[in-house]
This record gives C-alpha cells, sequence and structure tokens, in this order.
C-alpha cells in the first residue's frame, strides 16, 4: 500500500471531519444525533486547532487521521470505504513510534475499536461511565 502520513494544517479540517463522520456513522450506532452534532461542532473548533493532528494519505486523498496527547491516542479514525485496509493498523504503527503513546480511551459499545486496540497490545486498565465530554457513553481505558 502506497500512502504517506503528514501533519494537518487548518485548511485539511474539512475533509478530517469527512473522514470522521464517515468513522462515526459506520461504528458509533449508540452515538445520540445531538451528541454527535455537538462533537462535529466541537472537534474542529476546540480540538484540531489544539492537538497535533497527522493525516494519512493516498493519492493526496486523506483516508484517516490521528491525535495523541500526553501519551494518550486522543483519536483515530479512518474513512468507512477504505476500513480494512490496514490504514488505521499503518497509522497507529507511525504514532506510537512518533509520539511514545502508551494509552487509548475507547467507547465501550464499540466492539470493533476494542478489538482493534487489543490486537495492537492494549490491554483494558479501567473504566469510567461516562465520557470525557461527560456524556453518557462508558469508555474503557487501555494501555499497552
Amino acid at each position: 500500500m502506497s500512502y504517506s502520513i503528514r501533519l494537518a494544517q487548518a485548511e485539511d479540517y474539512n475533509r478530517i471531519m469527512e473522514v470522521w463522520e464517515s468513522a462515526v456513522k459506520a461504528t458509533h450506532n449508540f452515538l445520540a444525533e445531538e451528541d454527535f452534532n455537538y462533537f462535529k461542532e466541537v472537534i474542529p473548533r476546540d480540538y484540531l486547532p489544539n492537538l497535533e493532528v497527522y493525516l494519512i494519505t493516498k493519492n493526496n486523498r486523506t483516508e484517516g487521521f490521528a491525535a495523541v496527547a500526553e501519551g494518550n491516542l486522543e483519536m483515530l479514525f479512518i474513512h468507512n470505504d477504505v476500513r480494512g485496509k490496514g490504514y488505521g493498523r499503518q497509522l497507529y504503527e507511525f504514532m506510537k513510534e512518533k509520539t511514545g503513546l502508551t494509552k487509548v480511551d475507547v467507547n465501550e459499545q464499540n466492539p470493533q475499536a476494542l478489538g482493534f486496540y487489543e490486537k495492537m497490545g492494549f490491554r483494558q486498565t479501567g473504566r469510567s461511565e461516562k465520557d470525557g465530554s461527560g456524556k453518557e457513553y462508558p469508555i474503557i481505558h487501555m494501555s499497552l
């Protein structure tokens, strides 16, 4: 697979959010519509400008993105059209090498993501009833 990984710029935010929306609609069927809309608004405004976001691209088209803060994988999303083709693993391995990530928080209702991170070597270390935004989505805390 011929791809490249680069740091995102503000002009990438629209495509990042297209990837996010595609991935979330495919894997987060538990997410209430008002919460989906909330995250769609706050991610480009409050999160992306404050994180080093990396894009995985093929033929100059962004297919996924990820960000790490203080050793925690804050986000890793792959466009639904290319899920299962190795982009997630490639991006994860790049982020692990580049940032030294050791932790990830995963929605308990997202078994695909839990399985992916277990395959990458993560193990459950805890659980929270609410997500980082205080919403009623249980989180599984995982570490390498």
